[in-house]
């Protein structure tokens, strides 16, 4: 069969009714149980064209615009089809309900940049409409004629359709998309797709989004393909229903944003539970964009519904814009293979026809890999804004390429996105991208899912943005001490991961979140309620809680007190005079990074040029460090405590976490802020650092300190003992210690460790030691680390020193206090500490251990848990349980990896805790 070239999409819908007139569009009424109804492709011609009919009775004329405000999709595609046929432009407009000042300041600016349109709204919605003065409304109950009209015959470069750009209420641009790009689009777009007139597609967006109306509905009818279009609150307000009703129907192709994904991983233990089947096995690919796919959620979705018959490709991370017809870059069937070890998801490769470059900031294409702005072309892509000529001037470069707005790099072919320059909070000339740490931040228990925004503000006068943390915590309404742990865990994440504090983060409930039809949070909004005032109640009820917390107001004692209040609120950006004597320097913030701040400026105001880390982890608080600052004339050397009390608030079982194979406990800083209100948090730091301490002689001699300075914090159980690393292997022999002792340990964990280390310890001679040390301290990078031990190893042990020094940044070096002197001395403890795991043969049993693997040091992943890390089923009565953790050996703890290690380690912890409780109970139940 020869078919004319289409010229309009008009074509579209006159070639679906006269070749699959068997075939249309289900309207569901609800979810998947639910009755539908359907409207053949001819219906759905017949039905527009008598709209047609009103529309012109009207007066309108060809190009007069249409604004569309339906919410229901009947009526919604019927209004687009009667505009399109008519050769009106129309333009789909979402209601804002609940905010009308909004809403009519949206209305007004639309009113104006459209020229005066026709507004097609229905019944219910009508009656909502906020007055705007000479604002044109018509009912679509109201056009619809008794007779059909005759359809326009529009050009190619015809304007089809305008979209509004999401925006605040006064400054949305109007796409511009004529036919010639609509038709181009769909033709690439099925390059990907491949669907046919046996395929079904499903979509729940609302039809102001793009993807709604172009991805899901004119690429479908393009090839005569079954749609079904269901309402967004029938998903939104049950996620499940969104698989269910592509189970009931076949369906073979559907879009979502990664957000549904994360609900879906939610409520799948919930399905599982419940015993209900679906039937996915038709579902060839689900095209998520809209934000960036989170791999982790992706990989978990796909593994939680392949029992459902689900393919292990059919998750398509995706790319397009509204300048660009929605979708135009695809990963067909790439994820989550394309992507491991990655945060986020690559795009793919581009549609047919369309071009696709990273330019810097001259507009000259880098090479791949290099991170620049990504620039589109091709005959898919908008000529410009309606009526902003400035606006379209400013997207497109010199030489004619559509500027995106997001930076991204391309490997192999494929696109890769590493942030949206409007979405980011810019820091001292730094670009920071808000989706990053909002995915980060979801990780927290305690933190609601899609319920983040990260945005920025700015004072009067501010040198730089700020960080506004806005988030809905998932606690009991009216328990402090929850709150003030997720407000402590939210703030910990941020600096992280970013480096710096946020300056005000704000608890709200969910309804507090504008959202745009998608799901997506409006950052624009949220900064100007927050610049408004609209937030203070928030930002006070924070600051109590914080402070009674903290324990309240203790007013400093003496200068030293004085100063040092003084230095944590500089440090920690508190008002001055805020800082109590009580405050601890961890609680309020303080990370490992601000300790060299802290020193420089106790030096220059109090003196003291030698105050150590480990001081300032022994005594966080003003008053403890004020008196360790004013007894530095004791005589003596201070007696060996291995206990080093990272954090103490909690009633929890207490957690103690052993060194690794370098002996320091600076590791666990990070990580223990995590438990501020949870459980107290322990670390155990090897002997031999400070001044005239003589390291361990034994392994034996190791683990019996330890267990004395544990009991001697915790004289009974049930105890709760962890190790990173070597510290694994210790961990395990204080275990069996204390249950020969008679008492109960209910958490025996292993960070990335097997039972068996003599091998691995008879490796590491002093240059190999001394550069895992290094590479452990960020001194080093990894490709240094692999190579410098056979380039070393055979130099005299002080020239050896000398090269890693001269190669460690001088910034990292003044933030550990390290010296060639004071670096050689921890290599040296390194090494006895390697020395002693060379006589280590792990025997006997305790219950079970909890054993967290990451990427080991060589090998893969998979052959390091399955013939190391299992033996460790060697040495347990009961069974293992082998948890996954992000990261590599070296940087599980990093603060790329914390937020989501210490929500996996706390998880594990509970659940431990609770069964060997349980188990207790049930026993002396039975006795």
């Amino acid at each position: 069969m020869n078919t004319p070239p289409q010229q309009s999409i008009t074509d579209l819908l006159v070639h679906a009714a006269r070749h699959h007139s068997d075939s249309g569009i289900g309207y569901c009424l609800g979810g998947a149980a639910a009755a539908f109804q359907e409207q053949s492709h001819p219906e759905l011609l017949d039905d527009a064209l008598r709209v047609l009919g009103g529309l012109r009775a009207r007066g309108l004329r060809p190009q007069d615009k249409v604004v569309l405000i339906l919410e229901r999709p009947r009526e919604f595609l019927t209004a687009f089809w009667a505009a399109v046929l008519g050769g009106f432009v129309p333009c789909p407009m979402a209601p804002l309900r609940g905010d009308p000042e909004r809403w009519a300041a949206q209305l007004t600016h639309v009113d104006a940049l459209l020229d005066r349109p026709l507004v097609i709204t229905s019944e219910s919605l009508g009656a909502e409409l906020p007055p705007v003065d000479g604002l044109a409304v018509d009912l679509l109950d109201r056009l619809y004629t008794a007779d059909p009209a005759q359809p326009h015959t529009a050009a190619p470069e015809d304007t089809a359709l305008l979209v509004l750009t999401s925006g605040s209420t006064g400054n949305s641009k109007a796409v511009m998309l004529t036919h010639a790009n609509l038709l181009a689009s769909m033709a690439a777009k099925n390059g990907h797709h491949r669907l046919t007139a046996a395929d079904t597609s499903l979509n729940w967006v609302s039809f102001d989004h793009v993807a709604a109306l172009l991805e899901c509905h004119l690429l479908p009818l393009s090839t005569g393909s079954r749609q079904l279009h269901v309402e967004p609150s029938v998903v939104l307000g049950e996620p499940l229903e969104f698989l269910r009703l592509a189970s009931r129907h076949g369906v073979t192709m559907t879009f979502t944003p990664n957000f549904l994904l994360g609900q879906l991983n939610s409520a799948a233990e919930e399905l599982h539970g419940s015993g209900e089947r679906l039937d996915l096995t038709r579902l060839r690919h689900i095209v998520s964009g809209g934000e960036a796919v989170v791999r982790a959620t992706g990989e978990a979705f796909l593994d939680h519904f392949a029992p459902h018959g689900l393919a292990p490709d059919a998750l398509w991370p995706a790319f397009g814009m509204t300048e660009t017809c929605a979708g135009s870059v695809y990963s067909r069937k790439a994820f989550p293979e394309a992507d491991r070890g990655r945060e986020f998801a690559s795009l793919g490769t581009p549609v047919r026809g369309l071009r696709i470059r990273i330019a810097d900031a001259d507009d000259r294409e880098l090479p791949e890999g290099e991170v620049g702005e990504l620039q589109l072309t091709g005959p898919m892509v908008t000529r410009g804004y309606h009526n902003n000529p400035a606006a379209t001037a400013d997207a497109f470069t010199a030489d004619g390429w559509f500027r995106s707005g997001d930076l991204g790099r391309i490997e192999a072919g494929r696109l890769s996105l590493v942030g949206r320059s409007k979405d980011s909070v810019i820091v001292n000339g730094v670009n920071y991208f808000s989706h990053e740490i909002e995915t980060s931040l979801e990780q927290l228990p305690g933190v609601a899912g899609s319920y983040v925004a990260a945005f920025p503000t700015r004072a009067p006068g501010a040198d730089t943005e700020q960080l506004v943390i806005a988030f809905h915590p998932e606690v009991a309404e009216g328990d402090d001490a929850a709150l003030h742990q997720v407000l402590t865990a939210v703030r910990s994440s941020v600096v992280m991961h970013w480096g710096f504090r946020p300056s005000v983060i704000l608890p709200l409930p969910k309804d507090a979140f504008p959202k745009t039809s998608l799901g997506k949070i409006q950052r624009s909004v949220m900064r100007r309620r927050l610049e408004s005032g609209a937030y203070d109640s928030p930002q006070r009820a924070v600051a109590d809680v914080t402070l009674r917390m903290l324990g309240g107001y203790t007013p400093p004692e003496g200068v030293t007190e004085q100063v040092l209040c003084e230095i944590y609120a500089e440090i920690l950006d508190a008002e001055p005079g805020t800082v109590s004597a009580g405050a601890n320097f961890f609680d309020l913030g303080g990370t490992s990074l601000d300790i060299l701040r802290l020193r420089n400026k106790v030096a220059q105001r109090l003196g003291v040029t030698d105050l150590e880390i480990i001081t300032v982890l022994r005594a966080p608080t003003v008053r403890s460090l004020a008196a360790r600052l004013t007894e530095r004339t004791t005589s003596g050397i201070p007696s060996y405590d291995p206990v080093v009390p990272m954090q103490t608030s909690g009633t929890k079982t207490p957690l103690f976490c052993v060194h690794p194979g370098v002996g320091e406990v600076l590791v666990f800083v990070n990580l223990a802020k995590y438990f501020v209100g949870d459980r107290p948090f322990y670390a155990l730091r090897a002997r031999g650092f400070d001044k005239g301490e003589k390291p361990f002689a034994t392994f034996e001699q190791m683990v019996d300190c330890y267990v004395a300075a544990v009991r001697a914090r915790q004289p009974h159980g049930p105890y709760a003992i962890a190790g990173y690393s070597y510290g694994g292997a210790v961990a395990f022999e204080m275990a069996k210690v204390l249950r020969a002792q008679g008492e109960r340990v209910d958490f025996v964990g292993s960070f990335n460790l097997p039972p068996h280390i003599k091998y691995r310890m008879d490796e590491l001679d002093f240059a190999e030691t001394a550069v895992n040390l290094a590479f452990f301290l960020a001194l080093i990078d990894k490709r240094q680390a692999l190579e410098l031990p056979g380039r070393l190893r055979g130099l005299p042990v002080e020239e050896q020193i000398v090269r890693l020094m001269d190669l460690a940044p001088a910034d990292r070096l003044a933030e550990l206090d390290l010296d060639g002197e004071k670096f050689g001395n921890w290599a040296e403890l390194a090494n006895t500490l390697t020395d002693l795991g060379r006589s280590y043969r792990p025997s006997g049993t305790v219950p079970s251990m909890s054993v967290f693997y990451a990427i080991p040091l060589r090998g893969t992943k998979q052959d390091w848990l399955d013939n190391e890390l299992r033996r460790w089923d060697e040495h347990t009565t009961g069974p293992n349980r082998y948890i996954e953790v992000p990261g590599e050996h070296y940087t599980l703890m990093s603060p790329r990896h914390v937020a989501s290690f210490q929500a996996i380690l706390r998880r594990e912890l509970d659940r431990a805790l609770a069964d060997a409780d349980h188990n207790t109970t049930e026993t002396e139940r039975s006795c």
